[in-house]
Order: C-alpha cells, then sequence, then structure tokens
C-alpha cells in the first residue's frame, strides 16, 4: 500500500514556490545629481557584494561609457546578451527583456532607468521593463539622475537652460523600496570631467561648456538633496501616523500655521511663508472645523485664506475638533511639526480666563516640545471683539426642547407625588440624574435650557419655602447654587465628550471614505471602472448628483464619461472648460463663477490638468468646509487613476507604433525584392539582346515577358489592395461562363504552372452565374498562382467547379499537394501581409487577402482547408440563381 502522507521537502518547495510568485519585486535606485557622480559603479559594486553572498544575479543593461573602473566591476557578473533591433537600416542593441524573464534571476541590474527603448522593443520605455520585472517578482538594482524626474525636469530647465527630453513619471519613482543617494562635490566632479572619467573627447568639451559649470551641479546637487529628503520626510510621516507618537523629532524643521475665518490669518499665512522660505523647511495650514457653524461671511473669508496658503505652497489640512488647541497639536504629531504659528489673541484677560485661558495659553500647556509662535494682528487687519460678544451655540433643533420640556414635566409631575415620602433632597438628585440624562441625547443649548429649568422648578416647587424662590436655610442655599453649577458643568461636560466623539467619528468616516475609494480605484481593471466606483461613492457621500469630464485624447477638449449621473448644461461646461484650463476650482461654494449650480474640481497631475470632477448637491443642502476638502481628495485621487491610464495608454500607442514601422519596413523591403527581381531580369535580357543570336533572343524575349507579367501582378495587387481599403471597388455583375472564367485564369498564369500537373474538372452542363467577370479571373489566377507558389514543383494542381447540390450557390475549388496550411496560420489567413514561416523569400503575402475582398464584394465567401490526401484546399462560393429566373433587363 502506497504511503500517502505528504513530502515534507516537497511541501516546503512548494510553499517556497508559491511565495516567490506571489512576491513583488524590490525596486532599488542609485540616484544622483548628474552623470558622471558614480551612479552605476556604485550599482556594480553592491552588485558584486550581493553576488558574493550567493544572489542570483544577472546584468540586463549597463551602459559603461569606456569607463576603465566600470568595466573592471563588470568582470565576474553573468551577463544577458542584448537584443539587436534594426532601424532605418541601423543596429541598434536594446536589454533582451524576454531572455531575463525566461532566465527568471534573483535580481538584475538595469542601467538608466528613464532610457526611451528603440522602435520595436516589447516596451517604448525601460522603466516600464523594469515594471514588468517586478511584477514577476525580479529585484531591481537602476539607476537615475535627478533631472529625468518628471516634475523636475521644468526646474532643471531654467537652471541649466537644457530641455530634458526623456523623464521618469514620478508615481514610477514612487516604487522604488530603497534610494541610495550618490553625492559628490561639483569640483570633485569637474576635476573627474577633466580627467576623461565622465565624457570622452568632443563630448567632454561640449558638456563642460554647457550642462557642467559650477553654479549648474550646485543647484543640481541641492535638488536632489532636496528631492531625497522630501521622499524620507514623507516616510516619517506615514511612520509616525502609524502609530500613537507623542513627541516631536526634529529630523528637519517643519511649520504649521493656524487658519481662521479671521482677517488676520491672511498675514498669519504670508508670515509664515516667509519664515518657512528662510529655514528652507516645508509648512502646512490647519483649518480647525468646530461644531459652531460658520456664517456664510465668515466661510467665505476661511476660504479666501486657505486658497491663499495653497498658492503659496502650503499643504492644507482640515480637521473637526471642538477643542482647537488640541487638534493642533494633534496634526502636529501626526506630521511632526516642530513649530505652530497661531495669532494672537485680542480678547480681554478675564474673559479669556473665563475660557479656560486663551488659544495660546492652552497651546503652551499641551504642546511639549512644540515651538509656538505668536504674531500680533496688524491694527488694520481687524478690529477687537467686543468683549460682550456672546458666542453663538451650536444651533438644535425645536424637537430636543420638547425632548427637555416633556422629560422635565414628567419628572416633576412624579416628584410632586413622592416628594412628601422622599424629601427633596431626592428629587434633586433626580433633577441632576435627568440634566446627565439629556445631556448624551441633546445639544448644548438644550442641555443648559435644562439645567436652568430644572434649578429653577426644584427651588419653586420643592424647596421651603414652596412656590417662592427664596431658601429658607443657608444649607439650602448653598445646595441650590451648588446643584445649579453641578448640573451646568456635568450638562456641558457631557455634551462636550459628545462632540468631540462626533467629530472622532466624522474624521473616521473620511479616512474610511478615502480608504474605500483608494481600493475600489486600485481593484478597477480598466479606466470606466474605475471612475464609474469613484462617481458611485461621491454621489453616495456627498448625497449629490456627479459628473467627470475628461481629455481622453488629449485633444483639447473635454469629454463627459458614460458614468456621469449629472447631465451638464451649456453654461455648466463652460464653467468646466474653465476650470480645466485655468487648473483651479470653481462654481457653487467658491468666490469664481458662483452662480453655478455645480462644485467643480480640476483632475491636476504634475503639470497637466486631466479632466474635471463635478459635484451638484440639492438647492437647499451644502457641503461643510471638511466635505469639500475630502471631494478635492476625491479629485486627486482620480487623477492618479487617469494618469496611471493615460501612462498604459501611451504605451499601447507607442507599442502600435512600433508595430506599424515594422510593417512598414517589411512591406518596403518586400516591394524593394519583388521589383528588384524582374527588373533585373529586364535590365540583362536588353543588354544581352544586342548581340544575341535567334535562339538567344527566343528565350530572353520569353524571359522578358515573364518579368513583364510579374510586374504586372504586382502592381495590380498593390492597386486592388487600395481599392479594397478605400471602398471604391464596384463590382459589375453580368452572367458568366465557368470555362471561360477558368482557362482565362489558367492562361494568365500559364508560365507559372509550368512543372505542375494541371488538371480541370467543370461539368459541361454547368449553368450561366452572375458575376464580375474581371474580379472572378483574377481570383482564380490568384488562388492558382498560390498553389504554384507554394508547392514543391512536379506536385499536382486540381481545379474543380460546380453548382452545390441545394443550387443556391456555384463553387470553384483549387486544391494541391503541397505542404499544406500551417494551424498557427488559419487565424491570419486572409489578412494583409501575411505569409507563412515555411514559406518561400518573393511575395507580399497580399493574394489571399485580395481574393477574399473580390469574393465578399460579389457576395460570396472563401473556405480554406486541409486535402485529404496531402496539401492545400481553398474554395470560393458565390450566389447562384438560375438564368431563366433572372428578369429582363
Amino acid at each position: 500500500m502506497s504511503d500517502l502522507r505528504p513530502d515534507p521537502d516537497a511541501l516546503l518547495a512548494s510553499l517556497k514556490r508559491a511565495e516567490v510568485q506571489s512576491r513583488r519585486g524590490q525596486l532599488k535606485i542609485f540616484f544622483g545629481m548628474s552623470p558622471g557622480v558614480g551612479k552605476t559603479f556604485a550599482m556594480l559594486r553592491a552588485a558584486q557584494q550581493e553576488s558574493k553572498e550567493g544572489v542570483d544575479l544577472v546584468v540586463g543593461v549597463v551602459e559603461t561609457h569606456g569607463r576603465a573602473e566600470t568595466e573592471a566591476l563588470l568582470a565576474g557578473l553573468p551577463v544577458i546578451p542584448r537584443k539587436r533591433i534594426e532601424y532605418r537600416g541601423t543596429q541598434l542593441t536594446e536589454m533582451d527583456l524576454e531572455a531575463i524573464l525566461q532566465r527568471k534571476p534573483k535580481l538584475v541590474l538595469v542601467d538608466e532607468f528613464a532610457h526611451t527603448n528603440a522602435p520595436g522593443s516589447r516596451h517604448p520605455k525601460r522603466y516600464q521593463d523594469v515594471i514588468e520585472l517586478l511584477d514577476a517578482g525580479i529585484d531591481v538594482y537602476t539607476t537615475l539622475n535627478v533631472q529625468h524626474i518628471e516634475s523636475r525636469a521644468d526646474t532643471v530647465r531654467q537652471i541649466t537652460g537644457v530641455t530634458v527630453q526623456e523623464t521618469l513619471p514620478d508615481s514610477v519613482f514612487e516604487l522604488a523600496t530603497q534610494i541610495e543617494l550618490i553625492d559628490l562635490p561639483p569640483e570633485t566632479l569637474l576635476e573627474r570631467l577633466r580627467e576623461g572619467k565622465v565624457y570622452l573627447g568632443n563630448r567632454a568639451v561640449a558638456a563642460a561648456e554647457g550642462f557642467f559649470k559650477d553654479a549648474h551641479l550646485t543647484a543640481l546637487r541641492e535638488l536632489a538633496l532636496r528631492f531625497v529628503a522630501e521622499r524620507v520626510d514623507k516616510q516619517l510621516r506615514n511612520l509616525r501616523a502609524s502609530g500613537p507618537i507623542k513627541t516631536i523629532w526634529r529630523s528637519g524643521e517643519r511649520l504649521l500655521v493656524a487658519v481662521g475665518p479671521s482677517p488676520s490669518s491672511l498675514q498669519l499665512v504670508r508670515w509664515t511663508r516667509r519664515m518657512a522660505a528662510a529655514q528652507g523647511a516645508s509648512w502646512m495650514a490647519v483649518s480647525v472645523e468646530s461644531s459652531r457653524p460658520l456664517e456664510p461671511p465668515d466661510a467665505r473669508r476661511l476660504e479666501q485664506n486657505l486658497a491663499l496658503a495653497r498658492e503659496l505652497g502650503a499643504e492644507v489640512v482640515m480637521t473637526r475638533d471642538d477643542d482647537i488647541a488640541g487638534a493642533l497639536v494633534r496634526v502636529a504629531l501626526q506630521n511632526n511639526a516642530t513649530q505652530i504659528v497661531v495669532g494672537k489673541s485680542r480678547s480681554p484677560r478675564w474673559l479669556d480666563l473665563l475660557r479656560g485661558g486663551s488659544l495660546v495659553d492652552r497651546l503652551l500647556r499641551c504642546s511639549g516640545g512644540i515651538d509656538i509662535y505668536v504674531v500680533p494682528a496688524e491694527r488694520s487687519a481687524e478690529k477687537a471683539t467686543p468683549w460682550l460678544t456672546v458666542r453663538m451655540l451650536e444651533r438644535s433643533p425645536a424637537a430636543e426642547y420638547g425632548e427637555v420640556g416633556m422629560v422635565l414635566g414628567i419628572l416633576t409631575l412624579v416628584s410632586w407625588f413622592i416628594a412628601p415620602h422622599l424629601g427633596y433632597l431626592v428629587v434633586g438628585l433626580f433633577y441632576l440624574l435627568a440634566v446627565i440624562a439629556l445631556s448624551l441625547r441633546v445639544g448644548r443649548g438644550p442641555v443648559f435650557a435644562a439645567g436652568v429649568a430644572s434649578a429653577l422648578t426644584w427651588n419653586f416647587l420643592f424647596i421651603p419655602p414652596l412656590f417662592t424662590f427664596v431658601t429658607g436655610k443657608f444649607e439650602d442655599g448653598m445646595m441650590f447654587g451648588t446643584y445649579f453649577a453641578v448640573a451646568l458643568i456635568a450638562g456641558q461636560l457631557t455634551a462636550r465628550i459628545r462632540s468631540s466623539e462626533r467629530n472622532e467619528r466624522l474624521r473616521e468616516e473620511r479616512a474610511t471614505a478615502l480608504f474605500h475609494l483608494t481600493r475600489a480605484l486600485s481593484a478597477a481593471r480598466t479606466l470606466d471602472d474605475a471612475v464609474s466606483a469613484a462617481l458611485r461613492q461621491a454621489e453616495s457621500l456627498f448625497s449629490a448628483q456627479a459628473s467627470l469630464l475628461l481629455d481622453t485624447e488629449g485633444a483639447g477638449g473635454l469629454t463627459p464619461h458614460a458614468a456621469s449621473s449629472y447631465p451638464l448644461s451649456e453654461k455648466e461646461r463652460g464653467v468646466a472648460d474653465w476650470v480645466w484650463r485655468n487648473r483651479k476650482k470653481a462654481g457653487r461654494f467658491t468666490d469664481t463663477l458662483p452662480f453655478a449650480e455645480g462644485f467643480h474640481l480640476p483632475l491636476v497631475r504634475d503639470e497637466t490638468t486631466a479632466g474635471v470632477l463635478v459635484i451638484r448637491v440639492a438647492p437647499e443642502s451644502t457641503l461643510s468646509l471638511a466635505q469639500r476638502d475630502l471631494a478635492e481628495s476625491f479629485a486627486a485621487q482620480l487623477a492618479l487613476v487617469v494618469e496611471r491610464e493615460q501612462l498604459r495608454a501611451a504605451g499601447e500607442r507607442e507599442k502600435l507604433l512600433a508595430e506599424s514601422e515594422k510593417l512598414h519596413r517589411a512591406l518596403l523591403d518586400g516591394v524593394s525584392h519583388e521589383l528588384k527581381t524582374p527588373l533585373a531580369v529586364l535590365s540583362a535580357a536588353s543588354e544581352s539582346m544586342v548581340l544575341a543570336d535567334n535562339p538567344t533572343r527566343d528565350r530572353l524575349t520569353a524571359e522578358i515577358g515573364m518579368a513583364t507579367r510579374r510586374l504586372h501582378r504586382l502592381v495590380n495587387n498593390l492597386l486592388d489592395q487600395t481599392r479594397l481599403e478605400s471602398g471604391a471597388l464596384r463590382p459589375r455583375l453580368d452572367w458568366c461562363d465557368a470555362h471561360d472564367l477558368v482557362n482565362a485564369a489558367a492562361d494568365s498564369v500559364r508560365d507559372s504552372l509550368t512543372g505542375h500537373p494541371f488538371d480541370t474538372s467543370i461539368p459541361d452542363e454547368m449553368p450561366l452565374f452572375r458575376a464580375d467577370f474581371a474580379l472572378m479571373e483574377q481570383v482564380i489566377a490568384n488562388l492558382l498562382l498560390n498553389a504554384a507558389f507554394h508547392t514543391p514543383e512536379g506536385t499536382p494542381i486540381f481545379l474543380a467547379a460546380g453548382v452545390e447540390e441545394g443550387k443556391q450557390r456555384v463553387f470553384f475549388t483549387v486544391a494541391d499537394r503541397g505542404p499544406g496550411l500551417p494551424e498557427a496560420m488559419k487565424d491570419r489567413l486572409f489578412k494583409k501581409f501575411q505569409r507563412g514561416d515555411e514559406a518561400r523569400a518573393g511575395g507580399l503575402g497580399l493574394g489571399l487577402s485580395i481574393i477574399r475582398g473580390f469574393v465578399v464584394a460579389q457576395g460570396g465567401e472563401v473556405v480554406a482547408g486541409q486535402n485529404p490526401g496531402g496539401g492545400a484546399v481553398f474554395t470560393v462560393y458565390l450566389p447562384y440563381a438560375p438564368h431563366g429566373e433572372v428578369p429582363d433587363e
């Protein structure tokens, strides 16, 4: 009996294979400020170390540029031979991606990440090759200069005056799991250039006079250092956001400015921008939305303040909390902000004390190691706030006040009957419990009303002397005052906790909404699926209609997506067009074109605008600042998806162009060959006829005739294919005789049939049928030529014609005894420029394509199959109607 227990070694190997198959490769980029800093050298040195540790690696492509020390590091590393690609008569070499995928190493070295591949390659860009390697689970080492980063290309052009043609999308750079910065002082790099270690000969002279200048290299060095520092800072912030971190890590300066609806916030934003520029630090603007709604003028002013912060380069963050100081510190800790900038309070000192201290005082108490900057407002910026101004409480519906009245009324009625037995002190405790319980259900205004009303009712109805607001005992008065304070404080504290919980829930809902959006977008297989998912989520989240307009073809115009639920009027289309061209939001809830029905947001990515997202809520509804900020996040995520799709489409277009170029070269080579052969015959024969004798002249005349007929067929095939593709072919149907048709076709190719036994089988009583005689002659002639050309000399060719048993169609069959039809050719047999893999040299692959076009134009069809005795069979079917049933013309 066989042992059914699993083999542990086989099971372990299976698990390892499954792990490798599911693993995505790791990308390491050796990053530098310019050519010559030693990126390739560092990559090869790291590869040598990996090789010593036993890592299976290969060199996909490495450009040494003739540098001896770099070439020395290649020694001992296995190199995949490059693929040769012919382009316009020149032999080019590129990385052999197919060979690497077949070899399946653990690590591959790919130099020059932003390189453009030669036409005819598998991908137009080398970074697309790298992505395919990563998807296959292969680790990649590569090199890149800062000038090739898409978002830095314009800055590099301004610095050096050089326009970089080969760029890498920032989203591809983000795939890197490790960045190694190769830094070199400009003076050292210039010395290497003079020693010929960067470029050689005239190229080194040109580089020294142009790109390689001390000022240029210093600026590029700073650009590269800042770019890597920004990436590390982003990784640090993500790391801090993943856990409860309560301290600031001063790895770099980062400023945070509190922005509110006050006019003095404009001054704060500008001051913070100047400070950030002076320190070379990043900065962010934070707006804290409390439970108290803003008046429309204040909301518009806050929107203007945040818009200024965005224009000046700030990262804008919006959060909800009633504790503004706590919210600012929380956001600062999450983003590792080392400095908080706030305005100086202009309220009276005693009023700030009643409120628990000013914003600055509360920040100083809870900020820990964060620096606090207090900027006084200019006198012209804001008038002093009157100290008697009452802060508006959160508006509560009338139903909550009604609930308070009903609860207190029922409790008062019950207490009236139990007070004589339990005493008025117990009634007071009942009232206090009711106030705290109500604070769990209603807002601050109703809780405040419940505290005041319960205290007065308790005093008036239950504390002796009854039915007065006078307390007979000092102890009762103290107890009443204490109750009053405890009821108000407990109710307000409970309401504040509820408000904080509600704000936390709203923040969680925002994070959840973005999570669901990103998950849906990443799961979408096509752009249509992604757009449909995003629009449905936007409609559900904002209770609105949504529309997306895309510049899908890059043709300078917007097209509404089919998944849009909001049909745009001409006016709304005009607003969307303005947003698209100016890359700024507009419409409702903004100061630009505010009378529009929709809220229009641009899909901005780097320097382009891919489209416009339009959200329309009901006229009686509104979007809060937090909801508008969430809508902008939706637009940013959609912009990423559209950019990804555009990159994929660009890759497909490059593939198509490469295939078109390949087909063009094949056609040109084929036509040149087909013309060259008969022309050479004509030239040689005409020169030989001058001195030839009569027998030789007869032979040469025959050769000239054959070459002329070959040229005639070639030109006719090209013209016929052009007629078919342009739709200019119009068949002239007339009554045709099969015998005459076959004889004419066979006579036209008689010279090609020489060497092949040729036989026909046509019934004597074969009726007339309607067809275009000239077209059918070419069809049969091409079938005979095809049989003669693709079969060995001496093999027979057979032609048969007749009427099907049902007398619905006539047929013409050409059979041969050649090698038959390859299985792989069946799907593309009748396509133009298609030739069998084993076909002899010569021919353009147009014959069968023309046959099918001519037959289909006459309402028929062509069927190809295998001859049972070996060889191929082609049958042409045409509609048949008896001659006697055709009306006279």
